[in-house]
């Protein structure tokens, strides 16, 4: 389902029973689609369904194959189980979630945001600052991941009619849209959408307008368009068994070159939505085998890589200075390829 389908032309259930059979197809991006099943099932109102995925991914938490995102499953379950009446075990999992103090900004956003919507400003206040002082306290420059939870304590606190802070001012300052942040999060924009003023009404249309506008860009794809990634074990792994494909990758040193080449080639022209994903000689050859063909066809690879990055498996490009490298040198990006 590409992410710009309008809700209503969208059957979730059935969308939900792919997913789930695609997560069987390919058991190491089990979690990413099963959470968009879970998703689904919660769109549709099958609550009880999505709780029930929720604890299957859980259940496999286990050892080497653990989940990636297990504090982001447990607050998705919370979330899900208290909007159908489960409020004392969703709040027993919140809790847990912000002693354990996950140092990944997802799991806090569906937290801080779970409590807001159920009206505890105050409580959804403290989790947001919670999470900004734990992710963001001496970092030069907020990750993207980290913006929902600067935009949302700023959201709260325009609620709660307090003054602004220094988070509130770093939100101000990575905000992006037309519209400025006290304007979006003004308790009055509600009141105005019941207003009998035609002019007042003419105004909040306009603003929404833009800011759906936004929004609309933001969406125009469902996925990024991907540059693939070999590790320098898998490249060798790959060139031994199909030594065809010398050609495509001659050493790793120039096949990291042409990457960072392409990534910014790609910049340059307007792309947007860019990304990198890694590929792996077992997964390249079950793909290749779902698709008819050998792994020496060099047409193959760019099809694996859009693949891949449709199964949320891509890194945004070009990542933040101060980042780790998509490389995998374990380097800052601004000392490595974005040198």
């Amino acid at each position: 389902m590409r992410s710009d389908t309008p809700a209503e032309n969208v059957d979730h259930p059935a969308e939900a029973a792919r997913l789930e059979r695609t997560a069987g197809l390919y058991p190491e991006d089990a979690e990413a689609l099963l959470l968009r099943a879970a998703a689904h099932l919660e769109l549709s109102g099958d609550r009880s369904a999505a709780a029930a995925l929720y604890d299957r991914l859980l259940a496999s938490d286990t050892g080497q194959a653990g989940l990636e995102n297990s504090y982001l499953v447990r607050a998705l379950k919370a979330s899900n189980l208290w909007e159908y009446g489960h409020e004392a075990e969703a709040r027993a999992i919140i809790d847990g979630i912000r002693t354990a103090a996950p140092r990944d900004a997802a799991p806090w956003v569906v937290v801080a945001e779970s409590l807001e919507s159920h009206d505890e400003l105050e409580a959804a206040h403290e989790a947001f600052t919670e999470a900004v002082r734990l992710l963001l306290t001496d970092v030069p420059e907020p990750p993207a991941a980290t913006h929902p939870l600067l935009f949302g304590r700023h959201r709260v606190r325009r609620m709660l009619g307090v003054p602004h802070d220094e988070w509130d001012a770093l939100a101000d300052s990575v905000h992006s849209l037309p519209v400025t942040l006290d304007e979006l999060h003004d308790p009055k924009r509600v009141w105005s959408l019941g207003s009998e003023n035609p002019a007042e009404l003419e105004a909040e249309i306009s603003r929404l307008r833009a800011e759906v506008g936004a929004y609309r860009t933001a969406l125009s794809r469902p996925f990024p368009v991907a540059i693939l990634h070999w590790p320098a074990s898998e490249l060798a792994e790959l060139l031994v068994s199909y030594p065809s494909l010398t050609t495509e990758y001659p050493s790793h040193e120039e096949h990291l070159a042409t990457t960072e080449t392409a990534l910014r080639e790609l910049a340059a022209s307007g792309t947007p939505n860019l990304g990198v994903v890694t590929g792996t000689v077992p997964s390249y050859e079950a793909f290749a085998a779902s698709e008819g063909t050998t792994p020496d066809d060099t047409c193959l690879l760019p099809q694996y890589a859009t693949t891949l990055a449709a199964r949320g498996r891509a890194v945004p490009w070009p990542p933040q200075q101060s980042a780790t490298c998509w490389c995998g040198s374990g380097r800052r990006y601004g000392k490595c390829h974005g040198a």
